[in-house]
């Protein structure tokens, strides 16, 4: 199994500096190059501070000059904020400028509190048929002379300039959840990024087992399939519970982004009371120790070996927490030294 970082800029109140949050980014993306996981992946978010990357194409440019050994991947563009010939020159543009490190994580885009800015009157459908109208330009573009009269695009024929360094163009990934879009991701050669929240090992099961019946109707090589998932290893059970809480925390300031309910000022959503904490039992500290990858590096281990044992291809501890800079570096490291080389 491969390992991978997924990592953001997170600034969860006006006292943090947005500069310093940078550099505690590119320390940890150093971290997985120095102990040669594969990639690190960052998205694509617009206007919230609680994730802070416009253009993760050109993070993962500047990466580049901190890094010499991982592939540096979008996770993810947002589709339906893209032309496919601008999206199609930019990674390229990054493939060459990188050497050839670029891979290239697409979605359709979860929050409406950036569909009604960018793209006001979009809904979630809408955005899907986008990203599965531009996708399959994108490598059309790289091989050349691409002509399109679709939906949503229309063009004459054009090619990518530049032409990425890989050949055939930067691997592609598709975040996917329901059948359907594994189906569109794995009979177009895509790779597949899963991304289960909170439901544990059921949702993980049952998105690799979409993930299997879609290559069961396909013809062409296996792809390969992710799994993004948030990540704690503690050192020890007092330790693991207190990323729980954490863990509770973020993931209650996660459903209020994504509700797009609450006033947003200065890029800050308004801060959740304790009571309104205490009162989402869904993301209750229990259930999200029981089902996110959370534990000493023993427990951690026994559940990574779960999601090989079903076929995933990868794992990509998604470090995203609101914790402080010094406990993330501490469990990352733990990864780092404990539970990878159990999978050597």
């Amino acid at each position: 199994m491969d390992f991978s970082l997924f990592a953001h800029m997170e600034r969860m109140t006006p006292d943090q500096s947005q500069e310093n949050l940078h550099s505690d980014f590119i320390e940890l993306c150093k971290m997985a190059d120095d102990a040669r996981m594969r990639a690190v992946w960052t998205g694509e978010h617009h206007g919230m501070d609680f994730t802070i990357s416009p253009n993760p194409l050109l993070e993962l440019v500047n990466l580049a000059n901190h890094t010499n050994h991982v592939k540096l991947g979008t996770g993810t563009v947002i589709a339906p904020f893209w032309h496919p010939i601008k999206l199609a020159g930019e990674a390229a543009s990054a493939d060459l400028i990188t050497g050839g490190r670029i891979e290239l994580g697409i979605a359709r885009g979860a929050y409406s509190y950036e569909y009604e800015r960018l793209m006001p009157g979009m809904d979630a459908w809408e955005a899907g048929q986008r990203m599965r109208e531009l996708v399959p330009l994108i490598p059309k573009l790289w091989a050349g002379d691409c002509a399109h009269e679709g939906e949503f695009f229309q063009f004459p024929a054009t090619t990518s300039a530049p032409k990425p360094v890989q050949k055939d163009g930067p691997p592609i990934w598709i975040a996917a959840r329901d059948p359907n879009s594994h189906e569109f991701g794995v009979h177009n050669g895509f790779n597949i990024q899963v991304t289960p929240l909170w439901q544990g090992m059921e949702e993980i099961e049952s998105l690799v087992g979409r993930f299997n019946d879609a290559c069961e109707g396909y013809a062409g090589p296996r792809p390969k399939i992710m799994l993004l998932h948030h990540t704690y290893v503690g050192k020890d059970a007092a330790d693991v519970d207190l990323a729980a809480r954490e863990l509770s925390r973020f993931y209650c300031y996660f459903g209020a982004w994504f509700q797009n309910k609450r006033p947003v000022k200065q890029g800050l959503i308004q801060q959740l009371t304790a009571e309104e904490i205490a009162a989402n039992t869904l993301m209750a500290p229990e259930n999200l120790r029981r089902d996110l990858t959370v534990g000493t590096a023993t427990e951690v281990i026994d559940q990574i070996k779960r999601y090989e044992d079903l076929g995933y291809d990868e794992f990509s501890f998604w470090i995203d927490s609101g914790m402080s800079f010094e406990r993330k570096r501490a469990s990352l490291s733990r990864f780092i030294d404990d539970v990878m080389p159990a999978f050597q």
